[in-house]
C-alpha cells in the first residue's frame, strides 16, 4: 500500500519507523481484514510479511519476527527511567534505504530489552464486522454486562469497560478496547505501524532530522491528495465488512454450544448483540453474533503485559470476539499459542477471572471438550 517513501504527490511514503508496508501486511487472514498471516495463509506470498518489509535497508530482524511466527508489534513495559512505557516501538526504520538518503535513525536495541524483560508483543486484531460494534449503543453493552449477575459471581467473574477520558463512553477496540472509534483505530494503525501521518494523528512519530522526507500530513482529505483520505477508506471498509460467516451447524458443534454455556465461557463471550439505527446501509438494528462483551477482564498474571491503557490495568483485555476464531492461526493477544485447547488454558493463573471456568471445561469428559473446541472452530 505504502512501499517507498519520498517526497510525492498524494497519500504515499513510509515514515522514519515502521513495522508494515501496508494494512494487508498484518490483517490477512483468512482475508485482507483478517488477523496475522503464517505459513499456511494462502492470502500471502510469505509466511511472514514483516521479514521484506525489513528489506532494503540495514534493519536486523528482530529475533520475535520469524518465517513462521505472526505479524507483531513490539511495546516497551518502562522508559530507561523506569517511569511506564507502553507504547509501541517500531520494529523497521528507514536507514539505509536507496529512497531515504540521508536518514540515520537508529533501531531500538530489542536484544537488550528482551533481557532486561521489557517487551510485550500485539498482533493484530480481526476487523470483519467491526461495523456492527461501532453501532451498539453504550446501554445494551452496559445491561449486556450485568445480565446473569448470579452466574457471574459464582464463577468470580466481574468485568468493566474502557472508557474515553473526554466524554465517559465505552472504547471498544484493540486489545485493552484503548481505541475510542474505527476512525481513531485506523489512523493510529496508519501513524503506529507504517509511520504515515494522518488528519487523525498528523505528527510524526520519529521525526528525526534527515529522515522526513514528505510533507505533513501524509494521508489526508487535502486537494493534493485528491480530496481522499486513505483512512477513511479503511474505516469504511471495517465499517461495512460483513462478520464472518460459521459453518451450518451439527449435532458436535450444538453439543459443543452448549458445553460452552454450561463451563461459563459465554458469560464473557456473549453470543448475542443488536446495534442501533445507522445512517450506513445495512448495520441498523442488526442482531449479530461476536461472542464478545467488550468489556475487560482480569486475565492474570499468565497473561499479564504490564502495560496500562486507558482504564485498562497490566493485567486486564477486553474480551476477544469469537467470530471467525476458527480460522485464525494464532491466539492470545501476542500469539503466543496456535492451538485452541492451549490457549483456553493459558487463562488459567493466579488473580484471571477465568479461573473457574477453565477449571469446569478441565472437568468435562474428553468428549465434551472435543465437542466445545469443534464448536469455536466452527465460527
Amino acid at each position: 500500500m505504502f512501499p517507498i517513501s519520498h517526497p510525492e504527490v498524494g497519500n504515499g511514503g513510509l515514515g522514519p519507523g515502521f513495522n508494515a508496508t501496508g494494512c494487508g501486511s498484518c490483517h490477512a487472514q483468512p482475508a485482507i481484514l483478517g488477523s496475522s498471516p503464517g505459513p499456511n495463509s494462502p492470502q500471502v506470498p510469505q509466511p511472514n510479511p514483516q521479514l521484506a518489509a525489513a528489506m532494503g535497508a540495514t534493519n536486523i530482524i528482530p529475533p520475535f519476527i520469524t518465517a513462521s511466527g505472526p505479524v507483531r508489534e513490539a511495546r516497551f513495559i518502562h522508559n530507561p527511567d523506569g517511569t511506564p512505557d507502553g507504547g509501541v516501538h517500531n520494529l523497521f526504520n528507514l536507514t539505509g534505504r536507496m529512497d531515504a538518503p540521508g536518514c540515520s535513525l537508529a533501531q531500538p536495541d530489542f536484544k537488550a530489552q528482551l533481557a532486561a524483560n521489557n517487551v510485550i508483543f500485539r498482533i493484530p486484531t480481526p476487523l470483519f464486522g467491526l461495523g456492527l460494534v461501532d453501532n451498539t449503543l453504550d446501554s445494551v453493552l452496559k445491561a449486556n454486562l450485568a445480565d446473569q449477575a448470579d452466574r457471574k459471581a459464582d464463577l468470580e467473574i466481574r468485568g468493566r469497560f474502557n472508557l474515553s477520558g473526554n466524554d465517559g463512553t465505552i472504547s471498544k477496540f484493540g486489545w485493552k478496547a484503548q481505541n475510542k472509534s474505527l476512525t481513531l483505530f485506523a489512523g493510529e494503525a496508519y501513524n503506529v505501524e507504517m509511520g504515515i501521518t494522518n488528519d487523525v494523528m498528523p505528527n510524526e512519530r520519529n521525526g528525526v532530522s534527515g529522515c522526513v522526507f514528505n510533507a505533513l500530513p501524509e494521508d489526508s482529505h487535502s486537494a493534493a491528495a485528491g480530496g481522499v483520505s486513505d483512512v477513511d477508506a479503511f474505516v469504511d471498509a471495517m465499517r461495512l465488512s460483513a462478520p464472518p460467516t460459521p459453518v451450518p451447524p451439527t449435532a458436535d458443534t450444538i453439543e459443543g454450544n452448549r458445553q460452552f454455556d454450561r463451563v461459563g465461557c459465554s458469560l464473557c463471550h456473549s453470543e448475542t448483540l443488536t446495534t442501533a439505527q445507522s445512517l450506513f446501509t445495512g448495520i441498523s438494528n442488526v442482531t449479530y453474533h461476536p461472542f464478545s462483551d467488550f468489556a475487560l477482564h482480569h486475565m492474570g498474571e499468565n497473561l499479564a503485559d504490564g502495560v496500562s491503557q486507558g482504564v485498562a490495568g497490566p493485567d486486564e483485555f477486553r474480551t476477544a470476539p469469537l467470530w471467525g476464531v476458527g480460522q485464525r492461526l494464532f491466539f492470545l493477544h501476542d500469539g503466543r499459542s496456535t492451538d485452541l485447547l492451549d490457549a483456553i488454558q493459558q487463562y488459567r493463573s493466579r488473580g484471571s477471572e477465568a479461573n473457574r471456568v477453565v477449571r469446569r471445561f478441565n472437568e468435562l469428559t474428553p468428549r465434551q471438550q472435543q465437542a466445545l473446541l469443534d464448536f469455536l472452530r466452527s465460527l
